[in-house]
């Protein structure tokens, strides 16, 4: 009953992921960080299976982060999302795949544009202008075919994105009260205020 859905705009690119950890039929806590920083201009989330969301995660981090230190300059958001993909694929073939589906973010600085990748368990990727994974998809996706625009300000873009996850709170039976939101630009990486269940409910 995870979601995750991110927009690309002309200067900076937007995540929004649900902060929901559940077992079964319990959540566990509702303050769980599924977008990772990569590097200074590069978001990854991962939702599927807890375990490997977590260890996939930081195997990449640590692997990008490693990239940067022997070579002296940062991964592109292409090249991070090709490295991902083949890590995925590779480890499709071994005993113990990763269940995790990505949104793969970032700010490309040589051609000042940033990018999104989507990606899902079976290493199959797409650059897209927006994507979701989750059931939140479902009800997001037609919301961002129509109010979508690439010149978008990063507040049109939050609205945007409150837009999507007040139509998921509303029409899920399971509720995902917590959304963390975080963008990336030329600036850096940067974390917005996060939509909460009670701030979309007291403000409509």
């Amino acid at each position: 009953m995870e979601t995750s859905i991110g927009i690309a705009f002309n200067d900076f690119v937007m995540i929004a992921t649900d902060q929901t950890c559940a077992q079964s039929i319990l959540m566990m806590k509702d303050t769980c960080e599924k977008t990772y920083s990569l590097s200074n201009h590069l978001l990854m989330s991962a939702i599927g299976q807890s375990g490997d969301t977590t260890e996939f995660a930081e195997f990449m981090t640590k692997n990008i982060q490693l990239y940067k230190l022997r070579n002296a300059y940062e991964m592109s958001p292409s090249e991070a999302a090709n490295f991902i993909r083949r890590n995925l694929a590779d480890s499709l073939r071994s005993r113990n795949p990763f269940h995790v589906n990505l949104l793969i973010a970032g700010y490309d600085k040589k051609s000042s544009k940033a990018e999104l990748y989507s990606m899902d368990y079976l290493a199959g990727m797409v650059k897209t202008e927006h994507a979701s994974h989750g059931y939140g998809g479902i009800f997001s996706s037609g919301i961002l075919d129509r109010h979508y625009r690439p010149d978008m300000t990063v507040e049109e873009g939050y609205n945007l994105i409150k837009t999507c996850i007040a139509e998921v709170q509303k029409r899920l039976i399971i509720n995902l009260p917590n959304f963390g939101i975080q963008i990336a630009s030329k600036d850096g990486i940067k974390s917005l205020k996060p939509i909460m269940l009670e701030r979309v409910s007291f403000e409509k």
